[in-house]
This record gives C-alpha cells, structure tokens and sequence, in this order.
C-alpha cells in the first residue's frame, strides 16, 4: 500500500504541547490528518507546522464527530485505508508499520490491543465485545480501516460510539478483524475524556446501544429515502 494511500487521523482537543512529535513520528507512515476539534492552544497550527493536513472546527464537537470529519478528509484525498491514533503521545507512532502491514494482507479492520484498561465501564465493554466478536479493547483509539468498511456503513459514528460503531459493524458482518497489541506511554498533559463517572456513563451508553439490533441508513439510502 503506497503511503499517500494511508491517512492517518488524529484526533485533537487542546494537544499543542504533545502533537509535533506526533504527527513527526507518524509522516513517515502516509498522510497525517489532524482534527482540531475546537482547540484553544494552538493545536491545528502547530500540526500545519509539523506537516499534517488540518481540519478544523470553530467548536468543540467531540472525539466521534472529530474522528467522522478525519474520515471525511481521508475518502476527499482518496486513500484506501485509515489509521487512526490519538494525540496525546500515548500510542508509538512506530506502531502504524504493523497496522498498515495488516491492512495490506487483508484485514478489514485493525484493532489495537491496550496493556491497561484504567475504568471499570471499559473493562465490562471489552468482556462483551470479547465474548460476542472476540475484540479484546474495543475503546483504544488506535485502530486501522479498509476505507471500503466506513463506505459500505456510509458515516463513522452515529450514536456517540466512543470510536465503536464502525469496527463493531464489521465484525457483525463477519469482515476479517485482526488485533495487535498497543502498549500506552504516560500521555502528556491532563487527561481529556472526563472525570472518572461521566466518563463510565459515557462508556456504558456507548455499550448499551452497541447491542440494540439496529442498523443505521447508509449516506446513499438517506439521501434516496
């Protein structure tokens, strides 16, 4: 897979201290895409500085609407396949060589595998996720795609999935998933998912509609409807 085929999104709130040396560590892997979800700091103009593609919004949406407008800019610039990491140091740029190698030999979807779950909400997602799919750590945020699966769903979130949705859809359609283990680094600055119970509210709400047996509209079937 030639590297102007990969984009690699990178999801951003607040990240100017950490998010050079990201996006430096990952160029080398395919075309950087970094969403500025409404930052304060001067993230997205310190990733045009270190190379990346930036896409910007004037408010913060969340991590699932940030993660949807990378994706957005990635079918724009045609690539074939998507990783994605977070911005916040924890994930080892180096990483995306076995990511993209597994894209390349016929994984559909590349899910990372963290050495640590820190909430109990996690931990109770990955049981389900494990005993239905056989996904280990549904919620890291280091994954990779085929860009057909998000074409074939038409969107990447649309229920606040926590960065779920589309690797759960292809697993349900029996498409090819291979795990790769993530070990996470201290990240640099304060954590930005919340305080300890919203954060598990937000997790358990992301689990419980991951189990309701409905499928969304596809872009082109809303469009037709």
């Amino acid at each position: 897979m030639a590297r102007s085929g990969v984009g690699i999104i990178i999801p951003a709130l607040n990240e100017a201290q950490s998010i050079a040396k990201v996006v430096e560590g990952a160029r080398q892997f395919g075309t950087v895409i970094v969403v500025d979800d409404g930052s304060s700091d001067g993230t997205g103009a310190v990733a045009a500085a270190a190379g990346a593609e930036v896409v910007r919004h004037p408010l913060n949406l969340g991590y699932d609407a940030a993660l949807g407008s990378g994706f957005e800019r990635a079918a724009a610039l045609s690539c074939d396949a998507v990783v994605t990491l977070d911005a916040d140091g924890q994930h080892d740029p180096q990483l995306l060589a076995q990511f993209i190698a597994a894209l390349e030999t016929g994984a559909s979807v590349v899910a990372g595998v963290r050495d640590r779950c820190q909430r109990i909400a996690e931990r109770l997602f990955a049981w389900v996720t494990r005993i239905r799919w056989g996904i280990h750590d549904p919620l890291c945020g280091m994954k990779g795609y085929q860009m057909a699966v998000y074409r074939e769903l038409g969107h990447f979130d649309s229920y606040g999935s926590i960065g779920t949705e589309l690797a759960l859809f292809a697993a349900r359609r029996g498409m090819r998933l291979v795990e790769i283990p993530v070990r996470t680094r201290e990240r640099v600055g304060a954590p930005r998912f919340g305080r300890r119970l919203s954060a598990n509210w937000r997790i358990l709400r992301a689990l419980i509609l991951s189990q309701i047996p409905w499928r969304p509209l596809s872009r082109s079937c809303a469009r037709s409807a």
